[in-house]
């Protein structure tokens, strides 16, 4: 997979007075040629680059430049001005200790994530040995990363998936529903993240893309629902409603597992509403998570839009004039305002997966 980083997203790691994490020394003479000893690497599927005991990178493959687009020059720089920030600080200087000192037999495995802004998480596996283990004192290291992001990812939404799968068998949405509240989010949150400033600072590519994800979630609570209560044609009585209610603890609860807290804020707070009047815990304004902020107004959209069997479907002008009807009582005020000038994507997600 191809990953695109600018260069300066990526900071350096921070350093203590005590000790730096790289040589200062810029009087080296960087040998920057083809070296025949890197030439099993050239060709190599795995991203590698070559680093000296300095720190400083004097050699990356294709498929390390290729990974790492936005740094067209990475050989002379050093090795933790680049990609300090992408470890923990102790994995660090551990790192440090094995190519300066020789720890652990001069060789390192450990793990890195590569973020920034304007780009989705990278979840590395790094291993750094000897260019040559023949020597007993190496000079130059191999650093070779193994991305396994889309692995992991995939691993971990499978499981919450089948769990999405079971929620669909106990309620009346359809899978469109579930796939169009996961595309009215996401479209929602990509205008947030335009907008940027001190308000929507957390809504980054990673935002997007777990939300993007994880907004079908909102309901799987409904597990825990009673089949008699969760597909009641008639009004709910008062302890019916107590009962329907707990999805949204319900749901938190299985989705606390879930690294990524947004799951459970999601299923938790979606029924929250901005003047402290929903459920579960009457939370007001900015207490309830952005996230949830984002698929409530995603949600209220497509029930309105839905066919059921207690209420015809409303056309999407008369929809949305419900929701900004609603602007700061049911919803963030902030959110509609910008609400108002993408109802057209809505409309067109609703069309394209419609059921």
């Amino acid at each position: 997979m191809d990953h695109f980083f600018e260069e300066g997203e990526l900071e350096p790691l921070n350093e203590t007075d005590e000790e730096k994490i790289t040589d200062d020394s810029e009087n080296e003479d960087i040998k920057i040629e083809l070296s025949s000893s890197y030439a099993p690497f050239k060709a190599s599927i795995f991203p590698i680059l070559i680093i000296n005991k300095q720190l400083r990178i004097i050699y990356t493959n294709e498929a390390c430049e290729k990974m790492f687009l936005g740094f067209p020059n990475l050989a002379g720089k050093y090795f933790f001005d680049l990609f300090g920030k992408a470890f923990e600080i102790e994995d660090a200087r551990k790192i440090r200790e094995t190519v300066v000192n020789g720890g652990n037999g001069f060789t390192w495995k450990g793990s890195a994530q590569l973020k920034t802004r304007h780009t989705v998480s990278v979840q590395i596996r790094v291993y750094i040995f000897p260019l040559e283990m023949n020597l007993k004192t190496p000079g130059d290291f191999v650093v070779m990363f193994d991305d396994f992001t889309e692995e992991n990812k995939k691993l971990l939404r499978s499981v919450f998936l089948s769990l999405l799968e079971a929620s669909k068998l106990k309620d009346n949405d359809t899978g469109e529903h579930i796939i169009r509240v996961n595309e009215y989010s996401k479209r929602l949150a990509e205008e947030l993240f335009k907008i940027g400033g001190e308000a929507y600072k957390r809504i980054d590519a990673d935002f997007i893309d777990n939300i993007g994800f994880l907004a079908a979630m909102h309901d799987v609570g409904k597990i825990g629902t009673p089949d008699d209560i969760l597909n009641k044609e008639g009004p709910l009585s008062d302890w019916e409603w107590t009962v329907m209610r707990e999805h949204t603890k319900n749901g938190a609860f299985i989705l606390s597992t879930y690294p990524n807290p947004m799951a459970k804020e999601i299923a938790l707070s979606h029924h929250e509403k901005w003047n402290g009047t929903g459920y579960p815990f009457q939370l007001e304004g900015e207490m309830i998570p952005l996230s949830a902020r984002i698929v409530t107004i995603a949600d209220v959209y497509d029930a309105l839009r839905m066919e059921r069997s207690y209420k015809p479907s409303l056309p999407h002008e008369v929809s949305i004039q419900k929701i900004i009807d609603e602007s700061g009582r049911h919803f963030d005020p902030n959110l509609i305002e910008i609400f108002k000038t993408i109802t057209g994507d809505f409309k067109k997600i609703y069309e394209t997966h419609s059921d």
